[in-house]
Parts: C-alpha cells; structure tokens; sequence
C-alpha cells in the first residue's frame, strides 16, 4: 500500500513538461543586453574621441562647424590646447586661423540668436586673438566694422589688441595696419561705452597717428573707464597731454562710509577706486620711462600723498613711481 502511494506522490509527475525555449525568449535573453552594451560602448568611444580631439587639430574645425554640443568639448579642448605647452605650434597655423575665422563669419551670416550662439562669437573672437599670425585679423576687423552686435563687436577690438601683441612679439604685424586701425576708430564712436572703452585700450596698442587722435577725442568722453583707458593708451604712446586725465585718476578718495550702502557695494568701490588708482600710477610710470622726464609738479604731489594711503597696493605702487622720479631727477 505504501510502495503505491509513493508512486502516486512522484515529484517528477507534478512538474511541467519541458520545452524547448522560444525565439523571443532567446532576443530577450542574448540580443538586448547586447544591445545595450553595444549602445554604452558607443557612447564610451564618442566621449573618448572628444576628449582626445586635441590630437588632430583639424578636427576642432570639422566639430566646430557642427550645431551641436559636441563643438562645446571641442572649443574646451582648443583652448586648453592653446594654452598648453604645444600652443605655439597651434597659434602659428595659418590654415586653423584662416578657417576659425570662416566658422565665425558663417556663425554670424546664420542669423541664430541666443545665449550658446553668443557664446560660441565671443570665444572665436577671443580664440583669433592668441593667435601668432595675421591671417587671423581679418575676421576680427570684419566683425568691427560689420557686426550690429555690440558684445561681439566688443570682443572682437579686445582680440585685435591681443593679436597685436602677440605679433609684435613673434616680430609679426598686420598686413594692413592702417585697415585694423581705421575700424577700431570707427568703432570708437559706438553708442556703446563699453565698445568705445574697448577701443581706447586697443588703439594704445595699436599706435600710430590716427590712434592718437582718436585717444584725445576719447579723453572727453562722458564714461570714465574710457577716458581712463585713454589716458593709459596715449601714456603707452609716451604723450603727456594724458597727465591731465592721469591726475583726475590719482585722485580719487577713498570710499566714505555709508549707512545706506552694504558691505559687499562699499567692498567694490574700494576695489574699483584701487583698480583706478594703480592704473593711473602706471600710466605715470610708462611716461616717465618714455620720455625720462619727471611728471609735473602737481602729479609728483598726488603721488607723494598716495604713500599713506589705507590700500597697500597703492602704497606700494606710489613708493615705487616716486623711487623712480627721483632717480630722473637725482
């Protein structure tokens, strides 16, 4: 009775029975996951490509050209690049500055507008501008004399300003200076303070007869960081019609206390009065080595009375100018 009971207890006779396993159930098991792999190892080697495309500099001109965000890695990558220990190579290659010039001539020829297409102007500007060589002006003055856009405008006097030092130093220059000139004093009459005080710093730089008449007429001007800027411009020209504006600069007083004002508003005044004050002091400097005479009287004064001054910075500064007036005068 028992030996019967067991066999009608089999365990095997409750499972069900076995079938082999469907197609769907293999996609499911093998083909998906490998899907998804496939799909992470993708994604992996494009990351992988961007970070490493500092290795063809060439490709910096292909992704740039791209609407999408992979120029934003590429742009990252040419900048570090640029500044990193093989960057004189980059800034030298006439061919990259030639065509990164043509990715922003068609940026603004589109039309878009927005933050990323600002953004994506303002870098090429600032990009031409550490360049080496003069194949990258020609973009930069365009978009000085074409551009209605007055942060792209702005940045792209502040790169011709760059872009001439750095071919000065390389024994370089602008292929035509008088071109690069005539659009920054163009420029200089913007409706636009902050595009006129980029054009007082660049002309110092610049030189030359035209910039120094555009100086003095930017000395008048009723923004004050462009007369100062000015000013520091035709100090860098060794004109000394700037210490007139060079004496309004060194003497600004230091910020009065106010109940009405918040810390952080007292502590940028402070930093903006230092900032001008130094400025000025060094604009006294560049004339006093451009021309090995001492200053005037009054600005000597000015000076002299900085040394007790409450900011550091320009105590220092001001000893030192007056160190070196006294070895002019002896």
């Amino acid at each position: 009775m028992a030996t019967s009971q067991n066999q009608q207890m089999n365990p095997d006779d409750s499972l069900p029975p076995v079938e082999p396993p469907s197609a769907a159930f293999l996609v499911q098991l093998f083909l998906v996951p490998g899907i998804i792999v496939a799909i992470i190892v993708c994604v992996w080697l494009s990351f992988h490509w961007l970070a490493h495309l500092g290795n063809d500099p060439q490709a910096y001109v292909r992704t740039l050209r791209r609407a999408n965000e992979g120029r934003w890695q590429a742009a990252l990558n040419l900048a570090n690049d640029l500044r990193g220990p093989n960057g004189s190579g980059l800034k030298s290659d006439t061919k990259m500055a030639s065509e990164l010039g043509s990715i922003l001539d068609d940026e603004v020829d589109s039309g878009r507008i927005g933050e990323q297409s600002e953004t994506l102007r303002l870098y090429l500007c600032r990009a031409l501008g550490e360049f080496t060589v003069p194949e990258a002006a020609p973009a930069l003055v365009r978009r000085v004399k074409e551009t209605n856009d007055d942060a792209t405008t702005q940045a792209a006097v502040e790169a011709l300003a760059v872009l001439s030092a750095n071919l000065e130093n390389t024994g370089r220059s602008f292929r035509e200076q008088d071109n690069v000139v005539d659009a920054v004093v163009d420029a200089s009459r913007s409706t636009d303070s902050g595009v006129r005080n980029a054009c007082s710093f660049t002309l110092g730089v610049l030189g030359g007869e035209k910039s120094v008449e555009s100086l003095f007429r930017l000395m008048g001007d009723p923004a004050s960081d462009v007369r100062s800027n000015a000013a520091l411009g035709l100090a860098r020209l060794g004109q000394t019609d700037a210490y007139e504006t060079l004496s309004e600069m060194l003497s600004l007083q230091d910020v009065v206390l106010s109940n009405k004002a918040s810390a952080d508003e007292m502590q940028s005044e402070r930093y903006k009065r230092a900032l001008v004050v130094v400025n000025a002091l060094r604009g006294v400097t560049m004339l006093v080595d451009a021309t090995n005479q001492p200053p005037p009287t009054g600005v000597i004064t000015l000076i002299k009375d900085l040394r007790e001054d409450p900011v550091a910075e320009i105590r220092s500064s001001a000893t030192a100018v007056i160190k070196k007036i006294n070895r002019i005068t002896g």
